[in-house]
């Protein structure tokens, strides 16, 4: 039969398990002391990396959610309607315990098998991310409120995931959002205008009515959000409003419109207006900013697992096409500049991973040394591993070459994604401003971090002229030491990856890893290694390990 043949086309990187295939996630879960957990994610990484998934997360982004504010008869419903592939994907989140996993198992090492779930989801889903994680990361905040944690505790540690938009009564599972950014202050939350009027106590506290909007309204299907308003007397605070209210009507919490997103398309993301809605008050009044921060240090945690994973997927995915390539007599990962390129990936894939499940693993201990470390680098983890995974992203997609650039295969979506844990939680200035202001806040603690990271490069000399660098700069003016932030943070974060690469990685790896990343000629462009020999061995060892 004569027709066109795909021949030399390479196929869909499909049923692979993503923590089997992973050397560097293994390791890290080893050392974050849950080998405890290693049969289910080893299930999980099979189930992530099967087809039937991987069609699930493709459909819940061809088909994204649709609003529909009225009901047939005209009354206002502010529902959002999902494709059933995005119900699907958020059970598995939920059944592999990325909304809960580290409050229903009290080992400090639940944070690692935490981290190794979320990092493995977002190479596979992130927009199922997005809700997920908030749910998690509002625990401890709703806590603060006792009679309120007593009632949604056991929805809240749930592995089920309930789809039904019904009162939280009858619920068996929930969802949480948040509620932070207006249009008229974005990051600045000090200028926001929604209030909040106090009505009485109920059986959750003390009861409030809200008016105003939200810019950015993360996750509007969820069950309930917290929200920053502010009180008459005592400025901004923290409450939970949920979507239906105690008597079951609906709460006024009014969608305006879904946002049309460069990606994370899966996931909604809306502006909204509160007419009166009904809420309980979280935390004490007036210290809604940082009562709410609270939940947001640990979304950055998983901004930095989440873009690790796009690192890794990027990585897992430019291995599968130049392994099965075949260009100018030879396999495309077998070419001088591309394996170069590789190993340069391959490096960025490992420090990636690194720095974000030790940081998961500082966050299951209370310890002084942990604090301090968890205070300095989650801010640190979250711009670096968000802006890296950018340009990484395409670098991806240009290995691919012109069927990088097509909707038909996994690498657009991922490329898209990438930008979001830039901008979501705080962009990059932010970031390196909250590394300043944790420096500012406690100076011994920075200092003992600095310490820690001596200690480590104390046979390393270039490493220990970064750590020098760090300290001379903690010398600076206020105003001067701000002015490089940036400049600050992206030391602190390659020099706490080098650290890390030399407890963990290979000599070869970590070798090369300092080598490249503190050589002058290294940023512009990826593909810079020590050569091409040792750059062969670093690609086979990134699935191999």
């Amino acid at each position: 039969m004569i027709g066109h043949h795909p021949d030399n086309q390479v196929p869909e990187l499909k049923d692979y398990n993503l923590y089997a295939s992973d050397p560097v996630l293994r390791r890290s879960v080893q050392r974050g002391g849950a080998a405890w957990r290693e049969p289910e994610l080893l299930r999980q990484g099979a189930e992530y990396g099967s087809e039937p998934v991987l069609r699930a997360a493709e459909d819940a982004n061809l088909y994204p959610p649709e609003l529909r504010t009225h009901s047939a008869t005209g009354q206002r419903i502010d529902f959002v309607k999902f494709h059933p592939a995005w119900h699907t994907v958020m059970a598995i989140a939920r059944r592999n315990g990325n909304a809960n996993l580290p409050y229903t198992d009290t080992r400090a090492s639940a944070w690692t098998a935490y981290g190794a779930s979320m990092f493995m989801h977002s190479q596979i889903e992130s927009g199922s991310g997005c809700p997920t994680t908030m749910t998690k990361a509002c625990i401890p905040v709703i806590a603060l409120n006792a009679p309120l944690y007593a009632e949604l505790a056991p929805k809240l540690m749930s592995l089920e995931h309930d789809p039904r938009d019904i009162p939280l009564a009858q619920k068996t599972s929930i969802t949480v959002g948040m509620g932070m950014t207006e249009k008229q202050g974005g990051s600045d939350v000090r200028t926001n205008t929604t209030r909040a009027v106090p009505v009485g106590s109920g059986p959750w506290g003390e009861e409030f009515l809200l008016t105003g909007h939200k810019w950015f309204f993360s996750a509007p299907m969820c069950d309930g959000h917290l929200v920053l308003a502010k009180t008459d007397e005592h400025g901004s605070s923290c409450f939970f409003v949920p979507r239906w209210r105690p008597d079951g009507s609906k709460n006024p919490i009014h969608i305006q419109r879904l946002k049309s997103k460069v990606g994370n398309r899966s996931n909604s993301s809306s502006e909204v207006e509160f007419k009166e809605a009904w809420g309980v008050l979280v935390g004490a009044e007036g210290r809604g900013i940082r009562t709410i921060i609270e939940m947001a240090n640990y979304t950055r945690l998983d901004c930095a697992l989440s873009s690790a994973g796009y690192i890794r997927q990027g990585l897992a995915q430019a291995l599968h096409y130049t392994r099965n390539r075949f260009v100018f007599g030879r396999y495309l990962v077998e070419q001088p500049a591309m394996t170069t390129l590789l190993a340069d990936m391959a490096l960025e894939a490992e420090a990636a991973t690194v720095l974000a499940m030790d940081l998961a693993a500082h966050f299951g201990s209370t310890t002084p040394q942990d604090v301090a470390w968890r205070r300095l680098m989650t801010p640190a983890a979250k711009f670096w591993n968000c802006k890296r995974a950018v340009g990484f992203c395409g670098e991806a997609m240009e290995v691919f070459g012109g069927n990088g650039y097509v909707e038909d295969g996994a690498i657009g979506r991922l490329f898209r994604e990438a930008p979001v844990n830039s901008i979501w939680e705080g962009s990059g200035n932010v970031m390196c401003l909250d590394v300043l202001r944790a420096i500012a806040h406690a100076p011994d603690d920075a200092h003992g971090v600095l310490d820690l990271l001596q200690d480590i490069a104390s046979q390393e000399p270039e490493l220990l002229r970064q750590v020098h660098l760090l300290r001379s700069a903690l010398m600076l003016p206020p105003e001067a030491l701000e002015a490089q932030a940036r400049r600050f943070t992206q030391r602190l974060a390659l020099t706490a990856q080098a650290c890390l690469m030399l407890q963990q990685a290979s000599p070869l790896a970590s070798g090369a890893f300092i080598a490249s990343r503190f050589d002058p000629d290294w940023g512009p462009v990826s593909g810079i290694t020590a050569g091409t020999a040792q750059a062969a061995e670093l690609v086979r060892a990134a699935t191999e390990g």
